[in-house]
C-alpha cells in the first residue's frame, strides 16, 4: 500500500469511529497460489526503446488473451478492471451498423453466471455503482468494459472476475435478451438525436469522406438494428470477441501477482476454433483528381442549423500509420504540442482584442485509426465568416512562413514542464482507475505508457531541440496534407454556399505578424505588483477539534481553514468563499450573474490585465475559477506549493484591488447571446436552460439571460454589480493539501491580513424562504426545436435547507437511490421507453428551503404520461411499503463506499466544511457523514417517503416539441 493510505486512514479513522460503522478489510494480500509475474519481455514495449514502467507486469495466456496488472493503493481498497476488446463499429460489414455497441449493452443482459436482468443488482452487492463504478464504452475501434471494485476483499475479487469474464467469453445473445435490449439502445438513439447529432454526422461524412469512418458512427442505424438476430449478432460476437483479440488491464490495492493469478484461473479457460479474423482496412484520406498540391481543397459543406451559433471547421487531413512508439517520435510530438500552443495563444490573443470571431483553435488528432488530421476551429461574429476564415488563416500562413521568437517557445516549454512536472510531483495519488484508462487508450492508438518521471526526463532532455527552426519544420508539417475539407455550420439559408466555402480556403492570404510575442515585452512578475494592504497577523489560532485542521481569525475578520497533509505531494487546494452569492445580486440585475461567469476574472487583477494573468503565471500551476453559490461566490484553485502565495495573491487582490477591462465583457455578451439558442435544440439543453428557474420559483436570478436581455448590459453595470459583490459579505480562505504551514500563515498575513475590513453583506430576507412551483398534477410545458420523437418529463418534489437538516438530506439520499434503482428498472429496463432515467436530490445548506428530489427522464412525446404515471406509482408504492433488505443494501453499500473513497481526499473534507467558520455546527455533522448515508431502516425510508414523495406534493414539467401540448403553457 502506498504511503497516500496513511492520510486516508487518518481521515475516514474520525468518520468510522465517530459514525461507529465497522471498518471493512482491505484486501488481503495473501491469496493462495499467486501468479508468477515475469518482466523479461513485456509485450507493451516490445520494438520501443520507450522505458518500461516498472508498475507494470504484464502477461499472455495460452489462449492469447493479454493482461497488464498493478498496484496502485488510490483510493485503498479499490481494483479497477478494464476488459478491452480490439473491436469497434469500424469493424463492422454494413449489415451490422450499431452491432458492437448492442453486444455492449447485450452482454450486461445475462451471461454464463449473471441471470437475465440481474447485472446491475450483482453490482451493487459488491459495492459497485451502476454508470460510475460499472460502466462500458464503444467508439469506433474499441469496446471497454470497465469495473471500478470498492472495498476489495478476496471473495469479491475473486466473484468480480468471474463475472466479468462470463460477460465477454459466455454471454447468453437470446432472443429474449435482443428484444430487452433494442429498445434501449434506440432510446439512446433518440436522445442523442438533434442538431448536434446532425452536425456530428456531417463532419464525419466531410471529413472522412470515402472511408468507413464517414457512415459508422457506433450507434449504428436504425434499419441495422432493428434487422438484427440473435444469429446476426452472435456471427459479430464469434469474430471479434475471442481472447487472442482482447486484453485485461487491472491496477488496484493488490499484490499484482494476486491480480495475475485471478485473470488466469477466470480467462484462460476461453477457448475458441478458427483463425484470428484480420481487422478491416479502414482506408485513408485522399484528395479529388486536379487538386492543387499546394492547397489541396477536396470536400466542403454547408450546413444550416437556426439554432446552432456559427461554427467553421476545415482539417488537413494525412493517411495514419502505426508508428514506432520511441524516444524520438514523443520528442516529435512535443515540438508539435509546442508550435500548435504557439499558434492557439496567437489566435486567443487576437479573439481577446475584439475582432472577426470569437474564438478560434487548432489541435492535431490521430483520428480513429483513419487519419492523421489537424483541425481548425472558428467561432465567427457577425455574418462576416469569410473575414474570421481569412484572419484565421492568417495567423496560421505567419505560423508556417517564419519561425516564432525564442520567447514564444521558451514560454510554451515553461508550461509543458509543469504540466509534466506535476504528474512527478503527485504520482503517490493518481488513482487506479485513470492509471487504468491511459493504458486501454494506449493499446488503441497503437502506442505505450511511461513512468512520469521517464517522460518529464524525455521532455527535458529534448530542450535543447526546441528552436525556431524545428517548431517551423512542425509546424509546416502539420499544415501540410494529404486533402483539406470543411464544414459551416450556419444559421441562415444562403448564407454561403458549398462553392463558397471551398472557394475560401483556395484563396491566398498575407500573413498576420500582428499577434506574435514581441521579443522586448515588459516583463511581468509579482513582485512589480502593488500590495494589498499592511500586513497583519492573524488575532487567532485555534484547532477545530477535527483532525489536524486549524481556523485562524484576522481583525479585518477574514477567517481561514488549513490543513497541511503532506501525503498528498505537490498539491494544495485553495477556496476562497465570500460575499452573498445569489441572494445578494437584485433580481433587476440577474443577467450580470451570466457574464460574471463568463468575465469576472478575465476582466483583471490590479495591474494585470487577461493577457498579463496569463504571462505571470507562465511555468507556474496557478488556477483561478470562479463559481456563484446560493449565499456565496467563490474562487478555487489547485496550485503547488510553491506557487501557494502567489495563488493567495490573486485571489485577494481580485477582491480588494479588482480591474475593470471590458473587453472580456465585451466578449462575454457575444458569447452568452450566441449560446442562447443552442439550448433550443434538444429537451435537455432546454432543461440546462429553465429548469432551475422553475425549481426556485421562477425567481430571475436562477434564469438563463435572454439575448435581449443581455444586449441590455453595460459595462458600467457589469462594474456597479461586481464592484459591490467583491466588497462586501464575510471572507472564508480554505487551504488544504501538501503546504507549510508557517509559510502559508505568512502568505496570508500579507494578502488576506491586509485587507480592508469587510462591509456586511445586504439582507437577504427577500429569499430567505425559497418559493417553489405549486403542487399540480398540470405540467408546465416548455418547448424545443429538435427532432419530433425527442421530449423530456420531470418531476419534483419539494424537501427542504439547511444545516440543522444535513443528517436528514443524507438519508434522503438514500431514499432517492432507491428511487432511482426502481425507475432505471421500470422505465429502462422493463419498458425501454427512456435511456437514461434518473433521480437525484439535492438540498441547499446555506438556505432553509429551496431543496428537491428530482425525477426525469427523455423519452419519445407520447410516453411522457407513461412516465410521470411510472413515477407516481413508485413514489406511493415506496410511502405503502418498506423496501426490501437486500434492496436497501443494494444503495448502502455502493453508497458508503462512495463516501469512503471520496473521504480518502482532503478536497472531500474541504467540500462538507465551506462555510463552517460562518456556522460551526458543520464541524460537528462531518463526523457522521458516513453513518447518516449508510445505516438506515426500511421503516425510517418509508417515513421519508410519506414525508415528501406525496403525489399532492410534487409539481411537473415537461419539454414538448414544437407544436405539441399537453399541460399549462410557460413563457418567460
Amino acid at each position: 500500500m502506498t504511503n497516500y493510505s496513511r492520510a486516508a486512514a487518518r481521515s475516514l479513522a474520525c468518520l468510522l469511529l465517530l459514525g461507529q460503522v465497522p471498518v471493512q478489510p482491505v484486501l488481503a494480500q495473501d491469496v493462495a497460489a499467486p501468479a508468477k509475474l515475469d518482466d523479461s519481455d513485456p509485450w507493451l514495449y516490445r520494438g520501443t526503446d520507450i522505458p518500461h514502467d516498472p508498475d507494470w507486469h504484464f502477461g499472455e495466456l495460452s489462449n492469447g488473451l493479454r493482461y497488464a496488472v498493478r498496484k496502485n493503493g488510490v483510493p485503498p481498497g479499490q481494483v479497477s478492471i478494464r476488459i478491452r476488446v480490439d473491436a469497434g463499429s469500424l469493424y463492422e460489414k454494413d449489415s451490422e451498423r450499431g452491432y458492437a455497441h448492442l453486444l455492449e449493452h447485450m452482454l450486461f443482459r445475462q451471461s454464463k453466471y449473471i441471470p437475465e436482468g440481474t447485472a446491475i443488482a450483482a453490482f451493487q452487492r459488491l459495492g459497485a455503482t451502476f454508470g460510475s463504478d460499472t460502466n462500458a464504452v464503444t467508439s469506433t475501434t474499441q469496446t471497454v468494459f470497465k469495473l471500478d471494485l470498492p472495498d476489495a476483499t478476496p471473495a469479491s475479487l475473486d466473484e468480480t472476475f468471474k463475472l466479468m469474464s462470463g460477460m465477454v467469453s459466455a454471454p447468453t445473445l437470446s432472443a429474449s435478451n435482443l428484444k430487452s435490449d433494442l429498445p434501449i439502445v434506440l432510446s439512446e438513439m433518440r436522445e442523442r438525436g438533434g442538431a448536434s447529432k446532425r452536425v456530428q454526422e456531417a463532419m464525419q461524412q466531410v471529413f472522412y469522406a470515402g472511408q468507413p469512418l464517414s457512415e459508422r458512427e457506433p450507434i449504428g442505424t436504425v434499419e441495422s438494428l432493428t434487422s438484427a438476430t440473435p444469429q446476426s449478432v452472435r456471427a459479430f460476437y464469434s469474430r471479434w470477441y475471442r481472447p487472442d483479440n482482447v486484453a485485461v488491464i487491472v491496477a488496484g490495492d493488490a499484490d499484482p501477482a494476486t491480480l495475475a493469478s485471478y485473470v488466469q484461473k477466470w480467462f484462460g479457460g476461453w477457448k475458441v476454433g478458427g483463425a484470428r479474423t484480420p481487422a478491416p482496412s479502414f482506408g485513408d484520406p485522399a484528395a479529388p483528381a486536379r487538386a492543387d498540391p499546394g492547397n489541396p481543397v477536396g470536400e466542403t459543406r454547408v450546413l444550416v442549423e437556426p439554432d446552432l451559433p456559427p461554427s467553421l471547421m476545415y482539417a488537413i487531413l494525412r493517411p495514419w500509420r502505426e508508428v514506432s512508439d520511441n524516444i524520438v517520435y514523443n520528442r516529435g510530438l512535443m515540438i508539435d504540442s509546442i508550435a500548435q500552443a504557439i499558434i492557439n495563444r496567437r489566435l486567443e490573443s487576437k479573439a481577446r482584442a475584439g475582432g472577426s470571431y470569437l474564438s478560434a483553435a487548432v489541435n492535431q488528432d490521430d483520428v480513429s485509426r483513419s487519419a492523421d488530421a489537424t483541425f481548425v476551429s472558428v467561432t465567427p461574429l457577425g455574418d462576416d465568416w469569410e473575414a474570421a476564415l481569412k484572419d484565421v488563416r492568417a495567423v496560421i500562413a505567419d505560423a508556417v512562413t517564419r519561425p516564432p521568437t525564442q520567447e514564444e517557445i521558451d514560454r510554451e516549454v515553461a508550461e509543458l514542464d509543469v504540466a509534466y512536472q506535476v504528474p512527478v510531483e503527485q504520482q503517490r495519488i493518481l488513482p487506479g482507475s485513470k492509471l487504468a484508462d491511459d493504458l486501454v487508450n494506449a493499446l488503441d492508438i497503437r502506442e505505450t505508457v511511461a513512468a512520469p518521471q521517464d517522460v518529464l526526463r524525455i521532455f527535458r532532455e529534448a530542450k535543447p531541440l526546441f528552436t525556431p527552426k524545428a517548431v517551423l519544420d512542425h509546424t509546416r508539417a502539420l499544415f501540410a496534407g494529404t486533402v483539406t475539407r470543411a464544414l459551416f455550420t450556419t444559421q441562415k439559408a444562403g448564407q454561403a454556399s458549398d462553392s463558397e466555402l471551398r472557394q475560401a480556403l483556395l484563396e491566398p492570404v498575407k500573413p498576420d505578424e500582428s499577434v506574435r510575442l514581441a521579443a522586448n515585452a515588459a516583463p511581468v512578475s509579482f513582485d512589480k505588483l502593488p500590495a494589498i494592504g499592511k500586513p497583519a497577523k492573524p488575532e487567532a489560532e485555534l484547532p477545530v477539534g477535527l483532525l489536524d485542521i486549524e481556523e485562524l481569525t484576522f481583525a479585518n475578520g477574514v477567517k481561514v481553514l488549513l490543513w497541511p497533509v503532506q501525503e498528498e505531494p505537490g498539491r494544495v487546494m485553495v477556496k476562497v468563499r465570500f460575499g452573498g452569492g445569489y441572494r445578494s445580486i437584485d433580481p433587476k440585475d440577474a443577467p450580470y450573474i451570466t457574464l460574471g461567469q463568463y468575465a469576472l476574472v478575465g476582466s483583471g487583477v490590479a495591474t494585470l490585465g487577461q493577457e498579463d494573468l496569463d504571462r505571470v503565471a507562465t511555468g507556474r500551476k496557478m488556477g483561478f475559477d470562479f463559481d456563484v453559490q446560493d449565499a456565496s461566490f467563490q474562487f478555487s484553485a489547485e496550485t503547488r506549493p510553491s506557487d501557494l502565495a502567489d495563488q493567495l495573491y490573486l485571489f485577494a487582490a481580485k477582491l480588494d484591488l479588482p480591474k475593470w477591462d471590458s473587453s472580456p465583457f465585451l466578449r462575454a455578451k457575444a458569447a452568452a447571446k450566441i449560446q442562447y439558442d443552442t439550448f433550443a435544440t434538444s429537451p435537455q439543453g432546454v432543461l440546462n436552460r429553465d429548469l432551475q428557474f422553475y425549481q426556485r420559483g421562477e425567481d430571475p436570478r436562477f434564469a438563463t439571460p435572454t439575448p435581449a436581455e443581455i444586449e441590455a448590459t453595460t459595462p458600467e453595470g457589469f462594474k456597479r454589480v461586481w464592484g459591490k459583490a467583491l466588497h462586501d459579505g464575510p471572507v472564508e480562505v480554505q487551504i488544504f493539501g501538501d503546504f507549510d504551514k508557517a509559510a502559508a500563515i505568512a502568505a496570508l498575513e500579507k494578502t488576506f491580513g491586509a485587507l480592508k475590513p469587510r462591509t456586511p453583506a445586504p439582507s437577504t430576507a427577500d429569499i430567505a424562504n425559497v418559493s417553489v412551483p405549486r403542487p399540480s398534477d398540470k405540467p408546465i410545458v416548455l418547448h424545443h426545436h429538435g427532432d419530433p420523437d425527442q421530449a423530456a418529463a420531470v418531476i419534483s418534489w419539494p424537501t427542504g435547507g439547511g444545516s440543522m437538516g444535513i443528517r436528514e438530506s443524507r438519508q434522503l439520499e438514500i431514499l432517492t437511490q432507491l428511487f432511482t434503482n426502481r425507475l432505471l428498472d421500470a422505465v429502462r429496463e422493463k419498458l425501454g421507453v427512456s435511456y437514461a432515467p434518473y433521480v437525484y436530490s439535492s438540498w441547499p445548506v446555506d438556505l432553509q428551503a429551496g431543496g428537491s428530489i428530482t425525477a426525469m427522464a427523455q423519452v419519445d412525446p407520447k410516453s411522457v404520461s407513461i412516465f410521470f404515471q411510472t413515477a407516481d406509482e413508485i413514489a406511493q408504492d415506496l410511502i405503502n411499503n418498506p423496501p426490501t433488505a437486500d434492496e436497501l443494501a443494494r444503495v448502502t453499500e455502493p453508497l458508503r463506499q462512495q463516501v469512503t473513497r471520496a473521504a480518502s481526499s482532503t478536497s472531500f473534507f474541504m467540500s462538507q466544511l465551506e462555510g463552517a467558520t460562518e456556522e460551526p455546527s458543520r464541524f460537528g455533522t462531518i463526523r457522521t457523514v458516513l453513518y447518516d448515508y449508510t445505516e438506515t431502516t426500511p421503516e425510517k425510508m418509508q417515513a421519508l417517503a410519506a414525508r415528501y414523495l406525496g403525489k399532492n406534493a410534487s409539481w411537473r414539467l415537461e419539454v414538448m416539441p414544437e407544436g405539441k401540448n399537453s399541460g399549462t403553457i410557460a413563457s418567460r
